[in-house]
């Protein structure tokens, strides 16, 4: 990873903090993933050669920058859904100092659409990290959207435990996934496609 990157992301943690530190508006904060998170994610993307990558919940792109640094690496990208314009304008600024804007596809739209039109098998890994009342409803899409031997990595699995039990319980009663809580970060969900 460059310094310029290294020192963004940074800039970017600390944002986070302040910003959301100073307001309990939720549509204005930024709740970031962790930095191990990010790390966490980019090891994914690396060990499962993901190169069709598909993100719900953008905010400010913090997220999105370690997907896509990962996603360079392996001839990839990452398409990430973001309803709302002020966040989408950040993260679209973060993605050009970056110089990653070429590896990311900004989608503004609700996500449940993006999902009901994608194709079967169109995405390696998924990263959700979005409204979580939403997620049981889009599991159908989810799954069918994931190709066989592909990753679905669900943030706030234990900071939001009781919020995500049905989804997980959910998906682990599917014989065709595979499944782990990973206590990196904010808890991280994982899910494998077997078949």
């Amino acid at each position: 990873m460059s310094a310029s990157l290294t020192d963004l992301l940074d800039e970017l943690e600390r944002f986070g903090a302040s910003n959301d530190a100073s307001t309990a508006e939720r549509p204005r904060r930024m709740l970031n993933i962790t930095r191990d998170t990010g790390e966490f994610l980019a090891v994914l993307v690396h060990a499962t050669n993901a190169r069709r990558i598909l993100e719900i919940g953008t905010s400010n792109g913090y997220s999105t920058l370690w997907l896509a640094e990962a996603a360079r690496a392996t001839g990839g990208s990452v398409s990430t859904v973001e309803f709302s314009a002020f966040k989408r304008e950040l993260a679209a600024a973060n993605f050009a100092r970056a110089g990653l804007a070429s590896h990311i596809a900004q989608i503004h739209d609700d996500a449940g659409r993006v999902l009901a039109g994608a194709a079967d098998a169109a995405y390696d890994l998924i990263f959700l990290d979005s409204e979580r009342g939403e997620y049981c409803g889009w599991w159908p899409d989810l799954r069918r959207t994931l190709r066989p031997g592909g990753l679905l990595v669900v943030d706030n699995a234990t900071s939001h435990a009781a919020e995500m039990a049905p989804f997980m319980a959910g998906v682990r009663a599917d014989a065709d996934f595979a499944c782990s809580l990973v206590p990196v970060g904010n808890g991280e969900f994982l899910a494998t496609r077997l078949r």
